[in-house]
C-alpha cells in the first residue's frame, strides 16, 4: 500500500473556502478510480497551499492517475504542477476500520471494502 502526499500552490483568487466547496464537489469522482483507496483533501489555513493525502493499492495505480488528465487539470486550475511524494504505508490506525497494526500486501483486500 502506498501513501502519496500531493501539494500545490494556490493562486490568490482561491482560498480555503473555495477549496472546501470545490473539493466537496469533486470528492465522489475519486471513488471509481482503479487502485484508489482513500483521500483526505487538505488546504492550509492561510489558503496558499492545497492538495491531498492519498492511499493507493500500489504505486503503479497512483502514477497512472497522477500522470493522466488529473495532472493537466491541476496545472490548468492552479497554474503550477503538483509536488508528489510517495511513501510505503507500513502501519495503520483507523477507527472506521477498527484496525491498528501492520499493513501488508494481503491487507489491501480488507481496505477495499468499506467498514460496516
Amino acid at each position: 500500500m502506498i501513501t502519496a502526499i500531493v501539494l500545490y500552490d494556490l493562486p490568490p483568487s482561491i482560498g480555503l473556502e473555495e477549496c472546501r466547496a470545490h473539493f466537496t464537489r469533486i470528492a465522489p469522482d475519486f471513488l471509481p478510480v482503479s487502485g484508489f483507496l482513500r483521500k483526505q483533501f487538505i488546504c492550509s489555513s492561510d489558503g496558499r497551499t492545497a492538495g491531498g493525502v492519498y492511499m493507493w493499492k500500489d504505486r503503479a495505480a497512483a502514477e497512472r492517475f497522477y500522470n493522466g488528465t488529473w495532472r493537466d487539470g491541476i496545472i490548468r486550475r492552479y497554474g503550477n504542477p503538483p509536488r508528489i511524494q510517495y511513501f510505503e504505508t507500513v502501519a495503520l490506525a483507523d477507527t472506521a476500520l477498527n484496525y491498528a497494526g501492520a499493513v501488508e500486501p494481503a491487507r489491501n483486500a480488507m481496505l477495499d471494502e468499506p467498514a460496516a
